[in-house]
């Protein structure tokens, strides 16, 4: 199951289905984001697409001998600019992907407006997610509750995008839910109508081990959420931000104009997808090795003598080149990553965050939570998330002064606004943090013993007995019963990245 694979087979079959020529590709704005995730530019550019349009651009120029690529989401907003542009078509021939399934009343809507019958083919190429890693994806909903209740599109958009995921794997899973949580429970239900209504599309053979959809809330665990992290990719995030497999330098001082903006991905970075999921201390030492081997091939590079090593010369450079700002990007990252550490003083956070997760004398930590905080090296956000965790961790412990806490909080001066702490959490200050933290993952909630305060068989059992099964189809399921299913017989399986034509409109 690899989704970046998945996305990018679906891309390439676009580009290729239309046949040869010089091709135009229209987007919108989230496709656009999809498509850049797992396909560089350059690539793009092999496959004869030399020019790039978003659909809701309103001046287009006619070039009647270009074959028109449309890569869209089924929205309304889509569906009408691209019904505008049949109407009146700029390019020859249009070949239209859908990335989730499209209403039939939609598919009419663009039927009608191809007048000029332009319209060569409409498809549904279920690529409706961002594909970060082969095993991790994001749909890029930063807000998706308000008071602890689904907020409708969101859930709309979670929906669509899980079900487009399992339809580019080519899953229909069985739907086990935390039974506690309200959230769970609707996204789950919500998934069993979409896969129940579309159940031709995911009709897949059946396996000996059906796959499952866990849906379990992430109240369940905040503290994890709360731990500073040293693993390469994780301390880029948590500390300079990736937003769509891009990192903003801007803010590094004497950054050079080209390394303002990085791209951190591990289709096109063989360094960063060798050394993502390793710790800080052996980045270190990976990128001196990097350095070495630059080193070493710039030697090379500088002994021009004869024909010959010009020729070898001009060959290596686009390669060297590569290599170069690689290694300039690479060095300036784990520079800043550096200055930062030492800046915040985040080792000695991280270990204080370590045993409060895990282990340490109450008093002990509470001294020392309240030297950290008191700090002038250590952040807000830093200091915030001590509290946070502190307030999880001996929420009912007898000795328990979080007071003390929240006052040396506020003598450090604490803005008000901590939003960044918590995503999950709707903007507030860091007391009410503190507060809603407790709410959302607090002891009243959880099911597991997150602290293992408890018996680990008592525990076990609390968190199954918490999770229930939705079946997508309701054979060999006795009443009443969560008992898992099979799901009925399917027609041979179709290569990964197949899709759902439609009729040309």
């Amino acid at each position: 199951m690899d989704v970046v694979q998945a996305i990018r087979l679906y891309i390439s079959r676009m580009l290729e289905e239309c046949g040869p020529g010089m091709k135009v590709l229209i987007m919108d704005k989230e496709t656009i984001t999809i498509v850049s995730m797992v396909y560089s530019q350059s690539e793009v550019l092999q496959k004869e697409v030399f020019l790039f349009e978003r659909i809701d651009s309103r001046s287009r120029e006619a070039l009647k001998h270009l074959k028109c690529i449309c890569f869209l989401r089924p929205t309304r907003e889509n569906v009408e600019a691209l019904s505008q542009e049949l109407k009146d078509p700029c390019y020859g021939a249009y070949f239209i992907y859908f990335s989730n399934v499209i209403e039939k009343s939609d598919v009419k809507a663009l039927a009608e407006a191809d007048d000029q019958e332009v319209v060569r083919e409409v498809q549904e190429f279920f690529g409706d997610y961002m594909a970060i890693n082969p095993h991790v994806f994001s749909l890029n909903v930063t807000c998706c509750c308000e008071n602890l209740t689904w907020l409708p599109k969101a859930l709309k958009r979670t929906v669509q995008g899980l079900a487009s995921v399992l339809l580019s794997l080519k899953k229909c899973p069985v739907i086990r839910y935390q039974n506690s949580s309200e959230v769970c429970k609707r996204l789950a239900e919500s998934m069993r109508q979409v896969i129940s209504k579309e159940a031709a599309l995911f009709d897949f053979r059946r396996t000996d081990i059906a796959p499952v959809l866990l849906i379990v809330d992430r109240r369940e665990d905040a503290v994890s959420a709360l731990l500073n992290q040293w693993t390469y990719q994780a301390m880029v995030h948590e500390l300079l931000g990736i937003n769509n497999n891009r990192v903003d330098l801007s803010g590094v001082s004497g950054i050079s104009s080209e390394l303002k903006e990085v791209v951190m991905s591990a289709e096109q970075d063989e360094f960063y997808a060798n050394n993502m999921y390793l710790n800080f201390g052996e980045i270190a030492n990976n990128i001196k090795a990097l350095m070495e081997e630059f080193q070493t091939k710039s030697q090379k590079q500088q002994k021009v003598e004869s024909i010959a090593d010009m020729k070898a010369f001009i060959e290596n450079y686009p390669q060297f080149k590569r290599m170069s700002s690689n290694v300039a990007k690479h060095v300036t990252v784990v520079g800043e990553l550096s200055r930062l550490v030492a800046t915040h003083d985040l080792m000695n956070v991280s270990e204080t965050e370590q045993q409060l997760a895990c282990q340490g004398d109450h008093s002990d930590l509470l001294q020392k939570i309240k030297r950290l905080v008191a700090s002038e090296k250590t952040s807000d956000v830093d200091a915030t998330r001590l509290v946070c965790l502190y307030a999880l961790r001996y929420e009912r412990h007898s000795g328990n002064d979080l007071s003390s806490l929240l006052e040396a909080m506020t003598r450090k001066g604490v803005p008000e606004s901590l939003r960044k702490v918590c995503p999950w959490l709707c903007e507030c200050s860091a007391l009410q943090t503190v507060k809603c933290v407790l709410d959302y993952g607090g002891a009243s909630f959880r099911q597991t013993d997150l602290f293992e305060n408890q018996n680990p068989v008592a525990s076990a059992k609390r968190f199954f007995k918490g999770l229930k099964v939705r079946v997508p189809f309701p054979a060999d399921v006795c009443p009443g019963r969560g008992e898992r299913v099979r799901p009925a017989p399917a027609a041979a399986e179709e290569p990964r990245g197949a899709a759902r034509p439609r009729q040309a409109a």
